[in-house]
């Protein structure tokens, strides 16, 4: 009996040792963990997808969002009309962003090309505000969407690395020259106008604050977890989880279209685009749903067949003077907005003069075609956007003169300018005075660019800009020159 008892006590001392060394490593293994979270935590607001970090962070967010924002949609609410529908617009905005942030939280950051893609939901935002400001031109609240539409880029600091709180600062002083003209308009009429405009420019206030304190230079993304999808909308991968089936099988024949396809259906839309991706998955496959067309069947090589092909479908006579189309066509402009001379729209205009001009004004012009821009006096600086054969002629830019998507231009310098920049523009051509040799001139994805000298009074000598480059190693570095074809 004593025996047995002994063999009990000594089972029981084995049993509870093993409890012990047990719960000994478990607490090294908290004791760890709890270590790695304040590591964390110590290196920002939002980073790991720690509680503590980014619930600090997620909170600091949604302040803006349930304080400024819902202001602003409040007030927007008041005046109604596009205001209202540009609030809802603005606040569709922040929200993505909110996601973005939430992911960048939780995941590390992504290659740049897989970046880029997670800003597209971000960036369409901005460009259906701007738009929506460009549908209603004609509106008496034009300078509310103004406003909205000049600052709503600030939303782009999640892609600025250095320091993204000054360039909010930057975009909230461009909606101010709009914002002016609110109040100008309505201080001593309507106080809702003036409320609108305090509740608006306080989002980017509050945002600056935001960002001062979480990101002060730049997004913080976390230091573990899994990279960030390619897709901001994609549900949350875990590293557990089992990989994506294999693209479809190649389908059929190509699908039949019926009368159910035009009723509306729940997310129509979305079923369309999976099918379209679904297909362009099947990478060579594709083709497999297609019939061979043999050579007596083909027009170009049958002219016997060329008398009887019919169209399949007919464009009615009235489409071609559809609403849209008119719409699409903007009437002529050449005005001063505050420090800005817009010229836009002008079709076979060889008499446009710009006299009246300041040290710091700018000119801006913007669809263009057969047309010739004289600018006098000195200003600040020049875009020309997406012209066509357009003559610009001009005395002194203090700043740049700046060529962007435009095509067969023509810049005659009078005085002086220090630099002139070439943007994604076919067939350039710039003559310089004697005062402006000495200019730098920038280019970039551009051709057919030519720089005129002044030769003797009169004359001028052509000198191309080179297009083809030739790049070596030498050994330290990499050496860039031109390339003998391309002068």
């Amino acid at each position: 009996m004593e025996r047995d008892q002994t063999t009990f006590g000594l089972s029981e001392f084995v049993t509870m040792e093993g409890l012990m060394e047990r719960l000994e490593r478990a607490v090294t293994r908290l004791e760890k963990m709890g270590f790695t979270m304040q590591s964390g935590m110590a290196n920002g607001g939002c980073v790991n997808g720690i509680d503590g970090g980014s619930s600090q962070c997620f909170e600091a967010f949604d302040i803006v969002l349930k304080g400024p924002v819902s202001d602003y949609l409040n007030q927007s609410r008041a005046i109604g009309g596009e205001v209202e529908k540009h609030a809802e617009m603005v606040n569709k905005a922040l929200q993505t962003q909110r996601t973005f942030l939430k992911m960048a939280a939780t995941h590390q950051e992504p290659a740049e090309t897989e970046l880029q893609d997670l800003l597209k939901p971000i960036s369409h935002h901005i460009q259906e505000i701007q738009s929506f400001r460009e549908r209603n031109r004609g509106s008496s609240l034009f300078n509310h969407l103004s406003a909205v539409s000049e600052s709503i880029p600030a939303l782009g600091w999640v892609a600025v690395s250095q320091k993204p709180g000054p360039y909010v600062k930057e975009m909230n002083d461009a909606a101010t020259f709009y914002t002016n003209r609110v109040l100008k308009d309505y201080k001593e009429t309507d106080r809702r106008h003036v409320d609108w405009v305090r509740s608006y420019l306080s989002i980017w206030t509050e945002m600056q604050a935001f960002i001062k304190q979480h990101h002060t230079v730049g997004l913080v993304w976390s230091k573990s977890g899994p990279i960030a999808p390619p897709s901001l909308f994609d549900p949350l991968s875990a590293p557990c989880q089992p990989p994506p089936p294999p693209p479809p099988p190649p389908p059929g024949p190509p699908p039949v279209f019926t009368d159910d396809d035009s009723q509306p259906q729940a997310g129509g839309a979305m079923a369309q685009h999976s099918a379209l991706f679904a297909q362009l998955n099947q990478g060579m496959d594709i083709t497999k749903g297609l019939k061979h067309v043999s050579d007596e069947k083909k027009t170009h090589k049958n002219p016997n067949l060329r008398s009887q092909a019919t169209p399949v479908k007919t464009k009615s006579p009235g489409n071609g003077n559809s609403p849209r189309a008119v719409a699409q066509k903007r009437p002529p402009l050449l005005e001063l907005e505050g420090k800005k001379w817009r010229v836009e729209n002008f079709e076979q205009a060889h008499d446009l003069v710009i006299e009246e001009t300041e040290l710091k004004q700018v000119v801006y012009v913007f669809s263009c075609n057969n047309s010739t821009l004289q600018v006098k006096g000195k200003i600040n600086s020049i875009i020309v956007d997406n012209c066509k054969k357009l003559g610009l002629v001009f005395e002194n830019v203090v700043g740049i003169v700046e060529i962007i998507n435009s095509k067969s231009v023509q810049l005659q310098v009078l005085g002086k300018v220090p630099t002139i920049s070439i943007n994604k523009t076919e067939g350039c051509q710039v003559y310089l005075s004697k005062d402006s040799l000495n200019c730098d001139i920038v280019s970039a994805t551009s051709s057919e660019m030519n720089i005129l000298v002044p030769q003797g009074e009169d004359d001028f000598r052509e000198f191309p800009v080179p297009e083809q480059f030739k790049t070596v190693w030498d050994g330290s570095k990499l050496v860039t020159e031109p390339t003998e074809i391309a002068g």
